[in-house]
C-alpha cells in the first residue's frame, strides 16, 4: 500500500472570517495565510493541513493522501490508470500551492476530488495555536481522518479497497452500509455512509490531551448552534470528542485518545454496538432518529460494554476465561 496518511484537506467556502474564527478560536489551528481568497491552516511542522478556497460553497474540495516517495507516487498512477481512472500529474504551480514536491489529482467514481502527493514542506517556524493547547496527534497517524456521505457505498468500496489500498478496520451493514478504513495505525483515516447523499459528513482532528478537548467544548457552547454532537465515546475508534457544525454546512470532531491498532494483524469485522457507548446525543437530528440511535446506546450500557483500559491487566486465568467465553 502506497498511501499512508491523510494529509491535508480543502474546503470550499465564501465564508472565510467565519472559518478562520472557528479554526483558530475553537479548534487552536494556526492561520498561515490571508491573501485574497484562499486560507491555509496550520498544526504542526507542516506548512498546512487546512486550506479553504473563497471561490465557491461547493463544500468539500479536495482530500490529499500521502506516499513516501516519487517512486511510491508513480507506482500508485499506474495501478490507478490500469483500473480505467484518469491521471493527471500535478503542475509545478499546483504542487507550490500545496507546499509538496510532487503530485497527482484524479476522482473516485462519485466525482470527489483526491489527491495523491509526496515529500510535503515543513515550516520554518514552530506551530503557534490559535489558543492555548497541547498539540494536535498527527505525525504517521497524519492530519486525522474523513468521513463522506456518499450515495451507496458498494460502487465505491471496490475503488477504495482495492484500487487504493485502504484496509477495512470494521463496518456495519444496517441501517445503511457504514465502512471504516486504516492506512497506518490510525483505527480509521477514511469512512464512508451510504446515506443516499453525497458530502462530507466531517473530518476529525485529535488533540494531545482530553483537557483541549473539554475546554473547547466549553467554548462551543458558548456559541449558540455550534454544538452539533454534544460529548460522548465512540464504539470502535474509543475517541471522546464532540462534533461542531462549520460554517459550510458539514461537522468537524474534535477528539481525543483515539484508538492505534497494529494494521499487520487487525481483522475487519462487522459492528453492532452502533457508533457510540455513550453521549453523541445529533442534535441535529429529528427525534425519531435520535431515539433510535439513545437506544442503542442504553442497550450496550445496559450489557456493560466498555473499552478495555489498558491501565488494568489481564487475569491470564484460563478457568475465568472460559467462563466467559459461554456467556
Amino acid at each position: 500500500m502506497e498511501i499512508t496518511a491523510l494529509g491535508y484537506i480543502g474546503i470550499n467556502s465564501s465564508q472565510l472570517d467565519q472559518w478562520g474564527q472557528m479554526a483558530t478560536g475553537l479548534l487552536g489551528m494556526q492561520q498561515v495565510d490571508r491573501g485574497g481568497k484562499m486560507r491555509a491552516f496550520r498544526m504542526d511542522d507542516r506548512k498546512q493541513r487546512l486550506i479553504v478556497d473563497g471561490s465557491s460553497d461547493a463544500g468539500l474540495a479536495v482530500m490529499g493522501w500521502e506516499v513516501p516517495g516519487i517512486a511510491e507516487l508513480d507506482q500508485l498512477a499506474g495501478r490507478l490508470e490500469s483500473h480505467g481512472v484518469k491521471v493527471t500529474r500535478g503542475s509545478r504551480a499546483l504542487a507550490d500551492e500545496r507546499h509538496v514536491a510532487e503530485l497527482i489529482t484524479f476522482a473516485d467514481p462519485a466525482g470527489n476530488r483526491l489527491e495523491a502527493f509526496c515529500q510535503p514542506e515543513l515550516a520554518s517556524e514552530p506551530f503557534k495555536p490559535g489558543r492555548p493547547i497541547s498539540g494536535f496527534r498527527t505525525g504517521a497517524l497524519g492530519m486525522g481522518h474523513a468521513v463522506l456521505n456518499v450515495e451507496d457505498v458498494e460502487p465505491l468500496l471496490p475503488f477504495y479497497r482495492d484500487v487504493l489500498g485502504f484496509h477495512v478496520s470494521d463496518f456495519g451493514l444496517k441501517p445503511y452500509g457504514l465502512y471504516f478504513f486504516h492506512v497506518n495505525g490510525r483505527h480509521h483515516s477514511f469512512a464512508m455512509v451510504g446515506s443516499g447523499r453525497k458530502a462530507l459528513h466531517h473530518f476529525m482532528v485529535e488533540l494531545g490531551s482530553l483537557d483541549d478537548v473539554g475546554q473547547g467544548y466549553d467554548l462551543a457552547q458558548m456559541d449558540d448552534g455550534r454544538i452539533a454532537y454534544t460529548l460522548g465515546r465512540h464504539t470502535n475508534d474509543h475517541m471522546t470528542s464532540f462534533y461542531v457544525n462549520t460554517p459550510s454546512g458539514f461537522f468537524v470532531e474534535y477528539g481525543w485518545g483515539g484508538r492505534v491498532i497494529d494494521p499487520q494483524t487487525w481483522q475487519p469485522h462487522e459492528t453492532f454496538d452502533g457508533p457510540s457507548l455513550w453521549g453523541h446525543e445529533r442534535l441535529n437530528m429529528p427525534e425519531e432518529q435520535r431515539k433510535r440511535l439513545r437506544d442503542m446506546r442504553m442497550d450496550a450500557a445496559a450489557r456493560g460494554v466498555r473499552v478495555p483500559d489498558p491501565r488494568v491487566p489481564p487475569l491470564n486465568c484460563a478457568w475465568l476465561d472460559q467462563m466467559v467465553a459461554r456467556e
